[in-house]
């Protein structure tokens, strides 16, 4: 087995042989013992990029606690009615309502924008790795089994 391979198997399926191809696993434990540091080093990286993925747990956030905060934001913003003409809220509490409402919805979207934008780029990494899969020809059962 050469080192291209070796890394190859090792980056599609991770550290764990277990999850290795079956045909080539007992040629890549063999590569590993005799290449020493270099097959360490790409083991190891793999083993901190599966300890990543296995401890990647966070929950989608709740859309309707992220639809209160849009809406409280938006009724802090909007103006009353007094006299003639619309005022912006003046001193006092209205202004730490509207502070802390635009604050609230910022939080929430940027905590909906950033686990939304994991997900999909896992989706995207598996899709690139069932795609590379396809190319060297190795089943699809190899790649999720």
């Amino acid at each position: 087995m050469k080192a291209e391979r070796f890394q190859a198997i090792v980056e599609a399926y991770g550290a764990d042989p277990a999850r290795w191809p079956e045909a080539e696993r007992d040629a890549a434990l063999v590569y590993a013992e005799q290449a020493g540091e270099a097959a360490q080093a790409v083991l190891a990286e793999a083993r901190a990029l599966d300890a990543g993925l296995a401890n990647h747990t966070t929950p989608l956030p709740d859309a309707a606690a992220f639809a209160r905060a849009l809406k409280g934001a938006e009724a802090a913003l909007t103006p009353a009615r007094r006299g003639r003409g619309f005022r912006l809220p003046s001193f006092g509490l209205d202004r730490v309502r509207l502070a802390s409402g635009l604050m609230a919805a910022a939080c929430a979207g940027v905590m909906f924008g950033v686990t939304l934008s994991d997900r999909l780029t896992a989706d995207v990494q598996a899709d690139a790795v069932l795609y590379q899969a396809t190319l060297s020809g190795i089943d699809d059962t190899e790649v999720l089994g």
